[in-house]
């Protein structure tokens, strides 16, 4: 009798134990199944979690029967009273019935993601993402069924990316038609088995998203380079063998955890909302400013701008005015860009063509304030008022850098000015319309005027061009709506490594622009040793050092071994005979690419430049501007197949000779290392 009542108190603990393992989605055992488990060797418990990981990548319901969590577990006695038998599984009804993980392996280098309703899937690496049914997010570009692929690169220098499966129209149709629709419209992507795996959990709020491995040169030839291959994926440390881990690893994409991925404040989805909705207006062409402090979240905001405004419109202007972290172009650049593709990465996944650039050869405006602001209006005047204008300020916003802000306020007069401020940020007031009014600029004076009362900024207009219809009427500032968005975007910098970090980024954009030299994917990576320069003749070019004064007779070594912009100036340099042509002062002149003097044969008077600027593009070049913006040390200490001594590179550097102090010109503080990169104007390779 005894042991009869003590069977019969066992069986309901068993029973408990199931139900409270199968609610658990992760494989984390309780107390008492730890105490259970303690018996095994360390042997015995790998199996059994290899077990317990390969039933849930197969499906199988163990979360509900219990049959395979342990043969203990679900072993009774003979005598024991018959337990009550589970409650059957509730009826798929919506999302909440969708299984646990929704990834599923496709074939090789694919995967399908099932995503319920306002429900994201964040993760980290390359793919090519498709919609297959319903509709998603990335970065806030709108991906349907039925729209091209898009490529997204979600990297770990910025927050992770996430496709949300957003709420879309559906049709007043039953869901046995929606189920048929959808089996058409998957039919020609996914073989039978995928189909009924997907057809047995939809849900007309389910949005199916097929994710493809992605190459490209650009990214094969970042990661090719030592300590780079980080960027995109990094390995788990932690025992993975599921389906989902090996579907994702193929594909070339992590998992991530929700809190890793990108967050918008309640302050900004608002701001943007506003500013998608007066874009769409007829004649909806706003400027809209962005300014900041450092690191809260302006340029992932234009990013996320520009994708949403592109979901209503075919094309925005974008003029880049932050010369360390630009967007779409190699640091230390102005530009005028016109964006008609969605922007999925980082800056340096998408370097483009600007329709207007010039290069200002520093990441700082700093000591040469003028020169900037000159350079803003020339590249401006190009904005032929067509479309919605996104500009994007430095993060400088205290002392002259906010004074130079309100100079720039009134160049450019933007309709909207959208601030961002952090608890984590250093305080900057308010910039309404009769702030920037009663403070004086860097180069511009107050101006009182009456509320809702046009004035006109004849010191500025006056330089400006602007188009014919427009020259025939005066151009009146009736000044802007500013737009507070408090920021909480998280981030790792710190005053002591925020510098080395913009430092690594503005590496990762040069070497995202050379990575146009690259044959497409599927050639092999070329090394930079190993492409054939262009020959220019000493005669056809001038030059420019931009950031320091160098003596003429020293003006080769620091154009050796260099990044070079490829500029025109208006001035004609054909006449001079021999050369080098030196220019005396800094031009304001177009800059149609960059690349790299990889060597200068003094007996031919040849400059040999390395550049993925087209040749038809390259016949307009006539100026080379040599800046502070330095070509990664990787490129020169990295590279394969160099034997003996690598050019350029030497431990052997003098620090205190004229040039090489910061003082007089240094190009970066992180270049006054032990190992320097020494430009020599006598080593150079010729062409064979």
């Amino acid at each position: 009798m005894a042991d009869s009542q003590l069977m019969l108190k066992r069986g309901p603990f068993r029973s408990t134990w199931l139900r409270a393992r199968k609610t658990r989605t992760q494989l984390v055992l309780s107390r008492r199944p730890r105490r259970r488990l303690g018996t095994l060797r360390w042997c015995g418990r790998r199996r059994l979690r290899r077990r317990l990981l390969q039933a849930q990548a197969a499906g199988a319901d163990w979360r509900e029967s219990g049959c395979l969590v342990s043969r203990a577990a679900t072993r009774r006695p003979k005598s024991a009273a018959p337990s009550r038998a589970p409650a059957a599984a509730p009826a798929p009804s919506g999302p909440a019935s969708l299984p646990i993980p929704p990834v599923r392996p496709a074939g090789p280098g694919r995967a399908l993601v099932l995503l319920p309703l306002e429900q994201g899937f964040t993760f980290s690496g390359i793919c090519r993402v498709t919609c297959l049914y319903g509709q998603v997010q990335v970065l806030g570009f709108t991906i349907g069924q039925g729209q091209p692929a898009q490529e997204v690169f979600s990297a770990y220098t910025h927050s992770r990316l996430t496709i949300n499966a957003v709420h879309y129209s559906m049709p007043e149709k039953s869901k046995k038609e929606m189920k048929r629709e959808a089996r058409a419209l998957l039919r020609s992507n996914l073989n039978r088995d995928d189909r009924c795996w997907l057809m047995k959990n939809f849900s007309p709020l389910c949005s199916i998203v097929m994710l493809e491995q992605l190459k490209t040169s650009t990214v094969n030839f970042l990661v090719s380079h030592p300590g780079l291959s980080y960027v995109f994926v990094q390995e788990s440390p932690t025992f993975q063998i599921n389906s989902e881990h090996l579907a994702l690893r193929s594909v070339g994409i992590r998992r991530e955890k929700k809190k890793n991925g990108l967050r918008l404040t309640e302050s900004a989805l608002s701001a943007m909302e506003e500013l998608v909705t007066v874009s769409c207006e007829v004649d909806g062409c706003p400027v809209i400013l962005v300014c900041g402090s450092q690191d809260v979240g302006k340029s992932t905001f234009n990013r996320y701008l520009i994708n949403q405004l592109l979901n209503s419109i075919s094309c925005v202007d974008y003029l880049e005015c932050d010369l360390g972290q630009t967007e779409f172009t190699p640091p230390g650049c102005i530009s005028l860009l016109n964006i008609t593709e969605p922007v999925l990465g980082p800056p340096f996944t998408h370097q483009r063509t600007p329709q207007k650039m010039v290069y200002y050869g520093k990441p700082s405006c700093k000591n040469n304030y003028e020169n900037y602001i000159e350079i803003i209006k020339y590249v401006f005047s190009s904005y032929k008022r067509e479309s919605p204008l996104i500009v994007n300020t430095m993060g400088w916003v205290s002392d002259k850098g906010l004074l130079l802000l309100i100079d720039l306020i009134r160049l450019l007069s933007p309709s909207h000015v959208v601030q961002f401020s952090s608890g984590r940020s250093k305080y900057m007031p308010n910039l309404t319309p009769d702030y920037v009014d009663d403070m004086d600029g860097l180069y511009t004076k107050s101006k009182s005027r009456v509320r809702n009362r046009g004035f006109q900024l004849a010191e500025f207009t006056e330089s400006l061009e602007f188009a014919d219809e427009e020259k025939e009427s005066p151009v009146v500032f009736t000044g802007h709506k500013l737009m507070c968005v408090q920021s909480d975007f998280a981030f790792r910098k710190t005053p002591r490594n925020r510098e080395s970090h913009n430092k690594v980024l503005r590496d990762l954009a040069v070497l995202g622009y050379l990575g146009q030299l690259q044959p497409p994917v599927p050639k092999p990576l070329c090394p930079l040793h190993g492409l054939t320069p262009y020959q220019v003749p000493f005669n056809a070019v001038a030059l420019r050092i931009i950031h320091a004064d160098v003596a003429p007779t020293h003006i080769l070594y620091a154009v050796n071994a260099s990044w070079v912009g490829l500029c025109k100036i208006l001035d004609d340099v054909r006449g001079y005979a021999n050369g080098p042509i030196l220019l005396a002062q800094t031009p304001i002149c177009d800059c149609l690419g960059f690349g790299i003097c990889r060597g200068i044969d003094m007996e031919k008077r040849l400059y040999h430049i390395l550049t993925p600027v087209p040749p038809e593009e390259l016949r307009n070049v006539n100026c080379l501007l040599v800046g502070a913006i330095s070509i990664p040390q990787c490129v020169f200490k990295s590279q394969r197949g160099l034997e003996g001594t690598i050019p350029y590179i030497t431990t052997d550097y003098n620090c205190k000779l004229p040039g090489a102090s910061e003082k007089i010109g240094g190009r970066e503080t992180e270049e006054t290392r032990e190992e320097k990169v020494h430009p020599k104007p006598k080593l150079y390779r010729k062409i064979n």
